[in-house]
């Protein structure tokens, strides 16, 4: 038990990027996901729904910048090569997407730098 507790206060120092990245790396070293583990889950709850196809398209969704908003909008300019005021405005109008149709990977990478940054992401 001492080791497990060791293993979590390790973990908890962990920025939220370098949580994504080790998420990837376990899911891509033991092979399986989160995602379907979602996906069974789905079905199961709705009873006999068809099984849902894994989405292949992402929506990053800006839900709010967590009072850290010239962070954020520093963040969203960097992502999306918005100028200040573009970026400022798209900060405010949350929720509001920041990155539309791109891969699971590049969605998650997104959502792992806002949050760093302060703001809050919704993935869709």
């Amino acid at each position: 038990m001492a080791d497990i507790a060791k293993l979590v206060e390790e973990l908890s120092k962990l920025t939220v990027l370098e949580a994504a990245e080790l998420a990837t790396a376990l899911e891509e070293a033991w092979g399986v996901s989160a995602a379907a583990a979602v996906a069974v889950a789905g079905p199961a709850a709705g009873g006999d729904a068809p099984a849902a196809e894994e989405q292949t398209e992402f929506d990053v969704i800006l839900t709010g910048d967590g009072g850290k908003k010239i962070q954020v909008i520093k963040e969203v300019r960097a992502i999306t090569g918005l100028g200040l005021t573009e970026a400022k405005t798209l900060v405010e109008s949350a929720p509001k997407a920041v990155k539309e149709g791109v891969n699971k990977a590049e969605a998650e990478e997104v959502k792992a730098k806002i949050e760093a940054a302060g703001g809050t992401v919704e993935l869709k």
